[in-house]
């Protein structure tokens, strides 16, 4: 004779139940969240108390001077239709993040793999060597000197002596070069944070995994990339997704750096050369609003690579 078993039975926790739980919980691990409370209260001050101010300031006219007055969606009524900028520097910085944000991602990606197939020794070295340009303070001046717009330039140099051209290119103030040219450095510039966490990642992996897939017919390193590694670096994936996401859109002190504020023609203007030049007139209101345009931009663009990287989380 057997006995049924009968399972118990899950009900819905009641809104006061639930608080009770979660005061419960928080009690048992007071110790953890007093650890996190210091990065939680600077986090709150410095970035989410700045936004939402910066959201609230985009429906006002503020100048830094007067106080504050409502206008409503004036500000984002000019944005869209009186503002002959904003489509240049919207179309700019799409193009910036979808060109150098994947490139960048892939080749961060492609590097940390090559990296991590050499010796302790080397792969320290190479990893130096990558990451050095994104925190090196000379990357502006050496890629100023490849593409100056005179005879001295690298890049004029070698063309002349070559007999390609006549006459020096200005590449940095030629609007159909310049931004070409910002767009290859901030790739080269980007393996940084990236980079590092793909290398941590990959040496993260539990090897134990390649010997059960190479039982399971994982016969070459592609499909050890594929099968193997990738799904087991999602949280690492995510981050340098994130990262790029967040340099590709707020790309503003490179394009300055490189063609200037406003650049020729306006070749080179982004969401964030535009906020500068806003703000630099005061218009503190209408900058917020440009500045919020730019956080919806960003906050979808993280949504859609969190779908697409879904399965690897």
């Amino acid at each position: 004779m057997t006995t049924e078993v009968k399972m118990p039975v899950k009900r819905k926790l009641t809104p006061k139940e639930y608080v009770k739980l979660q005061g419960t919980l928080i009690g048992r691990n007071w110790d953890k969240y007093v650890m996190l409370a210091p990065f939680f209260i600077i986090f709150t001050i410095f970035t989410v108390i700045p936004v939402a101010a910066a959201i609230v300031l985009s429906f006002t006219n503020y100048n830094m001077v007067q106080t504050p007055g409502f206008v409503g969606f004036d500000n984002y009524i000019r944005l869209l239709l009186s503002d002959t900028i904003f489509p240049k520097a919207i179309k700019n910085t799409l193009v910036f993040a979808v060109i150098t944000g994947p490139l960048s991602y892939f080749a961060c990606l492609m590097l940390a793999w090559f990296v991590n197939e050499l010796g302790p020794k080397l792969r320290t070295l190479m990893t130096l060597m990558f990451y050095a340009p994104s925190i090196s303070g000379s990357l502006y001046m050496i890629w100023s000197l490849i593409f100056s717009g005179d005879m001295y330039g690298w890049a004029n140099g070698l063309l002349m002596s070559w007999g390609l051209i006549d006459e020096p290119i200005l590449w940095l103030s030629d609007p159909q070069y310049n931004l070409t040219i910002i767009m290859v450095v901030q790739v080269w510039a980007s393996l940084g944070t990236g980079f590092l966490a793909f290398v941590a990642g990959f040496q993260n992996v539990d090897t134990s995994l390649y010997e059960a897939g190479a039982v399971d017919g994982v016969s070459n390193r592609w499909q050890e990339l594929l099968h193997i590694t990738l799904p087991s670096m999602g949280p690492q994936l995510l981050f340098g997704a994130v990262m790029q996401i967040a340099s590709s859109f707020a790309a503003g002190d490179i394009c300055v750096a490189f063609a200037g504020n406003p650049s020729t023609d306006y070749s080179a203007a982004t969401i964030l050369t535009h906020i500068y030049d806003v703000s630099g007139r005061y218009e503190m209101g209408y900058a917020c609003a440009i500045s919020t345009v730019l956080f919806v931009l960003m906050i979808f663009a993280n949504v859609g690579v969190r779908k697409v990287l879904q399965k690897y989380l």
